[in-house]
């Protein structure tokens, strides 16, 4: 079995090689305060101004009654039973996320997506449109005109299209109403969240945070959590917060963990993949069907027909599998290296990789997506 396809299989196979030890990081990088994060926020509104490219109001009734609603609000009323044709109204679903300490009068980006079978919203203007929170509160009014980065035509048929034009944003398109409280400015202890739980992790950052105070500043509630003294002004708070964040931290190797994605046939492993020695016989199974178009004549002045016939040819390959020898590889590049000695195709390796996991011969943990 040839050596030779290493390259074969790393050109063809998604290896990310991340050998080496592990690197410092900033505690901004590693964890978040508790209680200080976004919210997300949604709203429904119309789109006008469409170009003949709205909802068609016969198959989407509720653009016509909110159309009908804002107008009642507006002071017009519509006569009862009237059908409106329109072409140039959407209803839209209008997304947002309201920052940690936003402040009322701060402007937000808003996504604006079609939720009837308009044909485009480029072009359009958004209708004054609250957008609430979970809790039903409504935190920020959103209203502008769109950007859509698609384009569109259509005639006698044919259609081209660019990009989607069933959603757009408006930059700045919303204000914000309302803040969020949070427990920043009044509780005298902090809490930081790790975006990873790992007990060696919360133990190396209090040990730098204690070691850059020079006290027990900080002190880990489980793998996740870590309680910090904070001082008692807001300001105080904040510089404190600053020196955190900025303090680096030697981190502990991640858990072994292989990412295999059976459709598109990437492997990624991080730098704990470990390989055992093992032994390792794989072999390849093809079966190939051939048809040849045969021709079946009559004899000479015979009543028969002509008539074609097909003649298949079954065939049957199985690839030599013999047993290789892995040896053991304390670093990533030689787990990769003794992999690549079984010549084994993309597909082919993810099958070997889950019998070494079997086998107990892969210390790490296989996750299929």
């Amino acid at each position: 079995m040839s050596r030779l396809v290493g390259a074969l299989v790393l050109g063809a196979l998604s290896l990310v090689l991340a050998a080496g030890p592990a690197q410092a990081a900033r505690i901004k990088d590693l964890a978040t305060l508790q209680g200080v994060r976004s919210n997300q926020l949604v709203g429904y509104g119309l789109v006008v101004g469409l170009d003949g490219t709205g909802d068609q109001t016969t198959q989407t009734p509720f653009t016509t009654q909110s159309l009908m609603s804002m107008l009642s609000n507006l002071g017009i009323n519509v006569p009862p039973g009237t059908r409106l044709q329109l072409k140039n109204v959407a209803a839209v679903m209008v997304t947002a996320s309201l920052p940690a300490f936003a402040q009322p009068g701060q402007q937000l980006d808003i996504t604006v997506s079609s939720m009837g079978n308009a044909k485009s919203l480029r072009g359009g203007t958004l209708l004054l449109t609250p957008l609430k929170g979970l809790d039903g509160q409504v935190y920020a009014m959103g209203q502008g005109n769109l950007s859509v980065g698609g384009a569109g035509a259509s005639a006698a048929g044919s259609r081209a299209q660019i990009n989607h034009l069933s959603a757009g944003r408006i930059p700045g398109g919303a204000t914000v109403e309302r803040e969020v409280a949070t427990p920043f400015a009044d509780d005298s202890m902090l809490r930081l969240e790790l975006t990873t739980a790992d007990f060696s992790t919360a133990r190396a950052v209090v040990e730098a945070i204690n070691k850059f105070f020079g006290s027990s500043v900080a002190r880990a509630l489980d793998g996740r959590v870590i309680e910090l003294a904070s001082p008692g002004t807001p300001n105080s708070r904040v510089t404190f917060m600053s020196q955190i964040e900025d303090i680096e931290v030697n981190g502990s190797r991640a858990p072994a963990r292989v990412v295999i994605n059976a459709r598109t046939g990437s492997v990624v492993m991080n730098q704990s993949v470990r390989l055992s020695p093992v032994a390792v016989a794989h072999g390849n199974l093809s079966v190939t069907v051939s048809t040849t178009p045969q021709v079946s004549q009559p004899a000479p002045f015979g009543a028969g027909q002509t008539v074609v016939t097909e003649r298949a040819d079954i065939e049957i390959r199985q690839g030599g599998g013999p047993i290789m020898h892995l040896d053991g590889g304390a670093q990533l590049s030689e787990v990769v290296k003794a992999l690549n000695m079984l010549g084994a195709t993309p597909q082919d390796l993810i099958s070997i990789l889950q019998a070494l996991k079997t086998a107990g011969a892969l210390t790490a943990d296989l996750e299929i997506i």
